[in-house]
């Protein structure tokens, strides 16, 4: 059932999280920043790139807003490139205009709009939106399934003139291989089967299991640790594994997340990532203590601080209130208040399985 706005943010309510007048302040901030054309920047006056855009806009569905999301899903239509990808980054010049700031195309930037258009469908039961956004859901896909290097890794991007760039990245594709599965699903509600991207999926599934020297060392990341498991290719015993490793190597009790090891600095970004990740694997206890630990990063108005220095000088870093920090911590919120598209979307539930292939 589609809930409007104010019957959806009560559901955001969690204690030592949001109350329900936080939530309203939080969402309102959210939409007050998104640019009248349906852009989501990351704060106003500042760029935005695809994949933090489509965040916010998922947030924004799982907040009720969906006229506001579906906006955010017409601009992408409406900037897709001819090969179906995205710029990297967008400038926002005098809050009217956008243009290209970074003429890279990332390839986990592209395939991220199957994963919010698969949960905008979710939300609304809309079809004739999944109808105009097949088109564009197809044309992404195609141009990151290009960069799948014989491995099953997806190389990271393309250069502005065109170069490919076959390194990969273990997030990135983690981020590809969720993306990979909405757009299956879009393509199984609309009985158009790509069992080609069925292949890639499984491909790549295998190699974010199996085959770590496939990707790009960024092990310092705590995006690295959490995101194969957030993504949906590492589960059960193996998710909880690979979390309880690294979890005092990266989390820091009652202040967060680090983005970066050995750096004294927590996220709230990644630590409602985190949350996801763990409510994916069924602990919503920890879940929410992470969430509770980075209440220090809310700001007056309802927006989050990016990050927090914790040695030194202890301070907020950088001054940015981001929308994609607000936006992650509402859909955390959201999974964890049982909201039906957004558990579907990251649990795996109304997603189709892949089969690992039978080598490599």
């Amino acid at each position: 059932m589609t809930l409007p706005g104010s019957e959806a943010t009560e559901r955001l309510v969690l204690p030592g999280v949001l109350t329900a007048g936080q939530a309203v302040e939080t969402v309102a901030a959210l939409l007050a920043v998104q640019r009248p054309d349906g852009a989501i920047p990351w704060f106003r006056g500042h760029h935005l790139d695809p994949w933090d855009h489509t965040e916010a806009a998922m947030a924004l569905d799982a907040s009720g807003e969906h006229e506001a999301a579906a906006r955010a899903y017409a601009w992408l239509a409406r900037h897709q490139n001819e090969d179906g990808s995205w710029y990297a980054g967008y400038a926002d010049l005098d809050g009217e205009t956008v243009l290209p700031s970074d003429l890279g195309r990332e390839t986990n930037f592209c395939a991220y709009a199957a994963v919010g258009i698969w949960h905008h469908y979710l939300a609304t039961g809309d079809d004739a939106f999944l109808d105009r956004m097949w088109p564009v859901v197809h044309a992404a896909i195609e141009f990151v399934l290009v960069l799948q290097q014989p491995g099953g890794q997806i190389g990271w991007k393309r250069e502005a003139d065109g170069t490919p760039v076959e390194d990969a990245l273990l997030t990135g594709c983690s981020s590809i291989y969720q993306a990979l599965r909405c757009a299956l699903a879009i393509a199984g509600e609309r009985e158009e089967p790509q069992p080609e991207w069925e292949l890639a999926a499984g491909a790549l599934g295998h190699a974010i299991r199996s085959h770590p020297e496939r990707f790009l060392d960024k092990s310092r990341y705590s995006m690295d640790w959490y995101y194969p498991v957030l993504g949906g290719a590492v589960t059960g015993a193996g998710a909880k594994e690979r979390i309880e490793t690294d979890w005092d190597r990266f989390v820091v009790p009652g202040l967060g997340v680090r983005c970066v090891v050995p750096n004294p600095w927590v996220t709230g970004g990644e630590s409602c990532e985190l949350a996801l990740a763990l409510w994916v694997m069924g602990e919503s206890d920890r879940a929410l203590e992470i969430l509770q630990s980075i209440q220090h990063l809310r700001a007056d108005g309802g927006m989050y601080w990016t990050g927090y220095v914790f040695e030194g000088n202890r301070a907020v870093w950088p001054e940015e209130l981001t929308t994609w920090t607000a936006g992650s911590l509402l859909l955390a919120v959201a999974a964890l208040g049982g909201d039906e598209a957004t558990t579907a979307v990251f649990s795996g539930e109304r997603l189709p399985r892949v089969m690992a292939p039978d080598c490599c």
